[in-house]
């Protein structure tokens, strides 16, 4: 598969069968996402990876629209170091996740962290240090069934040429 079909395959996954994910696929996506750009070059991330059954319930009784993530094979949680960009440098390791997973057939879902009222219970939970900043929680596994692509809006209606509101005739 090639970038852009990655990109394109790529949806929100909540449902995922019980099979676990292979280590190595899982090492892969984390080798993925620190592949993301980083301002600077600091590379402010840490990655957990968590496939244990209970701590997976935990997260899941602990973020308010992250229910599903306690029927996920594994959760990738993205934190950061307090750096002038960790939100944009972890929001990209996260994206490069998310797209590794799409390529791997895996399903995923991102869920909100650095801003969430939950964000120091997980780093509870996953024993970071508290100055490490939550950026994103990712659920990940075998898709139930296929999921539906979101209904993107259309390049020509949010495309511009040189300048805001000036379309190409």
């Amino acid at each position: 598969m090639n970038t852009f079909e990655a990109i394109s395959k790529r949806t929100s996954v909540r449902e995922y069968r019980k099979d676990p994910i292979e280590r190595p696929l899982l090492e892969t996506l984390v080798d993925s996402a620190r592949r993301a750009p980083s301002a600077r070059a600091v590379e402010p991330w840490e990655f957990v990876v968590v496939t244990d059954r209970d701590t997976l319930v935990r997260l899941s009784e602990t973020c308010d629209h992250g229910r599903f993530l306690k029927g996920a094979a594994a959760c990738l949680a993205v934190f950061c170091r307090d750096t002038k960009y960790y939100l944009e440098d972890g929001c990209a390791a996260t994206e490069n996740a998310l797209i590794a997973a799409a390529d791997m057939g895996l399903g995923a879902c991102w869920i909100a962290g650095d801003k969430k009222p939950y964000a120091a219970e997980v780093k509870k939970i996953l024993d970071v240090p508290r100055e490490m900043k939550l950026i994103s929680l990712v659920s990940l596994g075998w898709p139930a069934e296929a999921g539906e692509q979101s209904k993107s809006r259309e390049l020509a209606d949010l495309i511009h040429w040189e300048r805001y509101n000036k379309k190409e005739e």
